[in-house]
């Protein structure tokens, strides 16, 4: 079922660190639509996506996090988690 009310949380790759790009809570589809402003693209490079876990369900996993690349600035990225107590999964979605 999905996810409601979870925060997300972008951030881009900085030299060694990461900086944030920005925050959003979980729909009640369970998707987060949007980080920035409509028709704004990310440039080309490495993300990662920071999920409150724990705010959603007790678990092994308090947090999960997903690095990604960004290689196509015009295509559209959709990156979906799966949890479940014990595990989770991932995968690029279209």
């Amino acid at each position: 079922m999905p996810a409601a009310g979870v925060a997300v949380v972008l951030e881009a790759q900085a030299g060694e660190g990461w900086r944030e790009i920005g925050r959003s809570m979980t729909d009640g589809d369970g998707r987060v639509r949007t980080f920035a402003a409509p028709g704004e693209l990310l440039a080309a490079g490495s993300y990662r996506l920071r999920f409150d876990t724990a705010a959603y369900q007790a678990g092994f996993y308090p947090e999960v996090v997903i690095t990604f690349t960004v290689g196509e600035v015009a295509q559209h990225y959709h990156v979906p988690l799966l949890l479940s107590p014990f595990g989770y999964s991932t995968y690029r979605g279209s």
